[in-house]
């Protein structure tokens, strides 16, 4: 992992850690299931889902543009906004990432890539026009936080774990079409083992989902309040940012729910989530509440001395803090 001057967090490493170990398993055991159910499938099934595994890595920073049908820009194009990405990455000392831009009319933004040299930041058309100079600035410094920690990477990843299980029941339900790989004799018995092992393959997959689906909801509620507080000390304006995140949230709130539910999918690589009406206090949430978010700026601000509302800082001092 390449240094910089974002702030390290070892419970953020721990847990990226813990997922990455736990899907592995989870894999693992899956693949074992496999071969005993169907061993003239598992292979394949089992290459199959490495396949889409790797190929997500691979093309995460291209299948999120493509997704939400931006581009990438250059310095001619949006000047303004590569010259902050250059302040951040040379203050971060870090590579910087390519520059998209959505042309949405929702705020908001997100970073992905399987590296920091592959990695691109993206902001929306409508958080350009929404935000001011130094809150936007704050939210730049949180996506580039993402891709500083590697986060981004392992919530790639990890989100294939979704789609592997979901091949293993097809391969189970495949197989119980052809009597479970062959076990037993007659067609009477080859039918209710094929049932039986798809059954059970079914419940193994869809535990596989529901835990990969907490592993992954759990991590990407740390990692943004790892990246905002992150961001924060980076640009040692907090208020900035919390000022940001109201004025995102407020604006989704007064969305259609149609136009949330079109970019829904990229819930998780946002700054802020597009959903209406919930309290996101839930287990299922990709992100902490907007109050959990608010108070750990609170605390930052005191913390450097700089009043939320914006105003000069009490004591400033030159520098980042000390590593955490």
């Amino acid at each position: 992992m390449p240094s910089n001057r974002f702030i390290k967090d070892t419970g953020l490493t721990v847990r990226m850690t813990t997922v990455m170990f736990l899907l592995g398993g989870l894999f693992v055991a899956v693949v074992v299931g496999l071969m005993y159910a169907f061993p003239s499938y598992a292979v394949i099934i089992a290459l199959i889902g490495l396949g889409i595994a790797w190929y997500q890595w691979y093309n995460s920073d291209r299948l999120a543009l493509r997704a939400m049908r931006a581009r990438e820009v250059t310095a001619e194009q949006a000047p303004q906004l590569h010259g902050m990405i250059d302040r951040l990455c040379a203050l971060a000392d870090m590579p910087k990432p390519r520059v998209a831009v959505a042309d949405m009319a929702m705020p908001n933004a997100f970073a992905t890539g399987r590296s920091a040299e592959h990695a691109v930041v993206c902001v929306t058309t409508g958080i350009l026009q929404r935000l001011d100079a130094e809150e936007m600035e704050a939210v730049l410094a949180h996506e580039l936080s993402h891709v500083a920690h590697k986060d981004v990477l392992v919530m790639t990843v990890a989100a294939s774990a979704g789609i592997i299980a979901g091949l293993s029941m097809r391969g189970a339900q495949f197989g119980a079409m052809f009597g479970g790989g062959g076990r037993g004799r007659g067609n009477n018995n080859n039918n209710g083992g094929g049932a039986y092992i798809f059954l059970l393959m079914l419940v193994v997959s869809l535990v596989v989902y529901a835990v990969s689906f907490l592993l992954t909801r759990m991590l990407s509620r740390y990692r943004e309040l790892c990246a905002d507080r992150s961001g924060a000390y980076l640009t040692m304006n907090p208020s900035a940012l919390a000022s940001a995140l109201q004025k995102i949230s407020g604006d989704i709130a007064r969305r259609p729910t149609r136009d949330l539910r079109e970019v829904q999918p990229m819930n998780a690589f946002f700054i802020t989530p597009a959903v209406s009406g919930l309290t996101m206090s839930t287990i299922t949430s990709t992100h902490p509440s907007l109050e959990k978010r608010l108070d750990q700026l609170a605390r930052i601000a005191a913390e450097l001395g700089r009043p939320m509302d914006g105003g000069p800082a009490e004591s400033p001092g030159p520098g980042l803090p000390p590593a955490r």
